[in-house]
């Protein structure tokens, strides 16, 4: 049987224009290969900008791995596509992100 890393890259394989199924393999990799997620949650920034959920998700990911420039400029950018879209709820959690990074730092 398949592990579910394998069964998400079949699934970006058979539907590269797909934005959820890379967001679901590299919160995937998020656990397993740091640098692989990263690069996933870029790939998808630069072929969706618009997919919202990647934003807190990769911000988090530079906090955790010692970059809060980084993880504030994703911040950030996420507020604006998210408060575009109108996306109220994760807009609220990008804020919350944002100021718990500078309030902690």
């Amino acid at each position: 049987m398949p592990s579910i890393i394998e069964q998400l890259e079949q699934f970006v394989k058979d539907d590269p224009g797909d934005p959820f199924s890379k967001y679901a393999l590299a919160l995937e990799y998020q656990k397993v290969n740091v640098h692989k997620a990263l690069t996933l949650f870029n790939t998808l920034l630069v072929e969706h900008e618009n997919y919202v959920p990647t934003y807190y998700h990769l911000g988090k990911l530079y906090q955790q791995e010692g970059d809060p420039e980084m993880a504030v400029r994703t911040f950030d950018k996420g507020i604006e596509v998210a408060r575009r879209a109108n996306d109220h709820k994760t807009l609220k959690e990008l804020q919350s992100a944002r100021e718990s990074l500078l309030f902690d730092n």
